[in-house]
């Protein structure tokens, strides 16, 4: 089982919907995909896949359907044991975090295989994970999520010898701002080289994944359920650029997995 987390300390990246897409996007291809929200208040992940559920219903037609569970926040017993369930049979677990310290988000990135973090195009953004000059911007230091995870990774590695990979997603990219969004992709390029990660695009800031929210549907299926415009094909096309950045291990196809 390949263990993917999403992981940010702060809220608004776009973390629930990347992690919701990634499980579907997986699913599609066979994979049998577990997920586990983290977060008990805000469950977005686990709302998303509720929403799901229900237009399965409605629609009486099955679309592909990861397992998935919320932990309650407080009991290391129920989260062992939720991640004993999930995993049985499981080619990815997909864990969401919430956007603030946790100590079972924590846990679970010291186990996570591919940790993704994703950010906006903002300073605002970028210095949870480093510190720059306000008048060069260049880096002057990491963050102290930089420090957690770099801590993490070494007892990962002091555990049983493996290592995280560590991805960086650039989400919620504007088209406008130019300068400043080359001054932020310059200082993410420079911490990447310091403390080890790697930078893929993401998805863009786009209404449609708003509105597909209350169906808990995706880009990759949507064109079931109404046209396409040129913006949607767009957003698939993010979304397929995404995954192969990812470079998640290739599985063995077997039925999609439905709930």
């Amino acid at each position: 089982m390949h263990v993917i987390v999403f992981a940010n300390e702060k809220g608004g990246t776009g973390k629930s919907t990347t992690a919701v897409h990634t499980a579907i996007a997986l699913a599609m291809k066979g994979a049998r995909v577990s997920c586990l929200d983290l977060d008990h208040r805000q469950r977005t992940m686990g709302r998303y896949l509720d929403n799901r559920l229900e237009t399965m219903k409605r629609a009486g037609r099955p679309l592909p359907m990861p397992r998935f569970e919320t932990h309650d926040g407080e009991s290391i017993a129920r989260f062992s044991e939720s991640l004993e369930r999930l995993g049985q049979d499981a080619d990815f677990l997909i864990v969401d975090t919430p956007g603030r310290d946790d100590k079972f988000g924590r846990i679970a990135i010291t186990n996570a295989d591919t940790l993704v973090t994703p950010m906006n195009d903002s300073f605002v953004d970028f210095d949870l994970i480093g510190q720059v000059d306000p008048d060069t911007f260049r880096v002057t230091r990491p963050s102290f999520y930089s420090e957690l995870i770099w801590d993490s990774r070494k007892r990962r590695a002091k555990a049983d010898g493996q290592t995280i990979d560590w991805v960086v997603l650039r989400n919620r990219m504007q088209h406008i701002e130019a300068r400043n969004m080359k001054r932020v992709s310059e200082a993410i390029d420079q911490l990447a080289k310091r403390v080890g990660f790697r930078v893929i695009p993401g998805l863009s800031e786009r209404v449609i994944y708003r509105e597909l929210f209350p169906k808990g549907l995706t880009m990759l299926d949507s064109r079931e359920f109404g046209e396409m415009g040129l913006a949607h094909v767009a957003a698939r096309q993010e979304l397929r650029e995404m995954m192969a950045a990812l470079a998640l291990p290739e599985v063995e196809a077997t039925m999609p997995l439905f709930a």
